[in-house]
C-alpha cells in the first residue's frame, strides 16, 4: 500500500487523529451509571455511533432522554482532547484530499477537532449526514464522493475493527493505527499497520496524495 498515490484520503477522528478516551471514559461512565448499562468497557464499543449504542442499550421509553444528556455532556467535556502525535502533518499533506469520517455527530466532530488544535479537512462526514453508522460503508463512501474520489482510490486511515470493516465494505485501502486495539486485532482489516500518523508520509502530487511509511 505504501508507495502508491490516493484521489483521497479519509481519516476516521477518535483515537485516529485525536486522543479522546479520557473525556470518551469519563462521560461514558457516568452515562452508565445514569441508565444502568451494563456495557463491560467504554472501548468495546469503539467505533459504533451514538444512536446505535442508545438504541441497542437503553430502554425505549428514554431513548430520547438519553440522546440528549450523552450529547450534552459530551460537547461540554472536551477537556484533555489532543492531537495524537502526526495527525495535524497528515491533515495539512492531504490538503484538499482529505476527508474526516466519523461516528460522532457533527457538533461533536467540530468540538473536538477544534479543541486538538487540527484544522478542518477538506471534507467532513458524521454521524450526522448519514443513515447507517459502521461498520456499514455508508460515511466512507459519502466522503469520497465529497471528494468527488472513486472509492476504490481511496485509503482510509483507522483504529477501531469496525471502521476497518466499514472501509473494506467500500473498496477502499486501510491503515491502521494502534491506539486503541492491538496490532493483531487489526493486521487482517488493514493493509498496513502503524502506531499512529506519525508513521505515514503524506505528500501532495498532481492532486492525487502519496502515501509512504516512515
Amino acid at each position: 500500500m505504501t508507495g502508491r498515490t490516493f484521489d483521497g484520503v479519509i481519516f476516521d477522528m477518535d483515537s485516529t487523529l485525536v486522543d479522546s478516551m479520557p473525556a470518551i471514559v469519563r462521560v461514558w461512565s457516568a452515562f452508565a451509571d445514569r441508565y444502568g448499562l451494563t456495557v463491560d468497557e467504554p472501548t468495546r464499543l469503539l467505533g459504533r455511533s451514538t444512536r446505535w449504542i442508545i438504541d441497542q442499550y437503553v430502554r425505549a421509553d428514554v431513548r430520547d432522554e438519553a440522546m440528549a444528556w450523552i450529547t450534552e455532556h459530551e460537547l461540554a467535556d472536551q477537556d484533555g482532547v489532543v492531537a495524537l502525535p502526526g495527525a495535524a502533518e497528515a491533515l495539512q499533506a492531504a490538503g484538499p484530499r482529505g476527508a474526516v469520517a466519523t461516528s460522532a455527530s457533527r457538533e461533536m466532530a467540530y468540538a473536538r477537532l477544534g479543541a486538538a488544535g487540527l484544522p478542518m479537512p477538506a471534507v467532513l462526514v458524521t454521524a450526522s449526514d448519514v443513515v447507517r453508522a459502521k461498520p456499514d460503508p455508508q460515511i466512507f463512501l459519502a466522503a469520497a464522493a465529497g471528494l468527488a474520489a472513486v472509492p476504490a482510490d481511496c485509503l482510509v486511515a483507522e483504529d477501531a475493527p469496525n471502521g476497518l470493516r466499514a472501509a473494506r465494505a467500500a473498496g477502499m485501502a486501510t491503515v491502521a493505527v494502534t491506539t486503541t486495539h492491538p496490532a493483531e486485532q487489526l493486521t487482517a482489516l488493514a493493509d498496513v499497520v502503524v502506531p499512529d500518523l506519525s508513521h505515514l508520509g503524506l505528500r501532495l502530487d498532481g492532486g492525487r496524495v502519496q502515501v509512504s511509511r516512515r
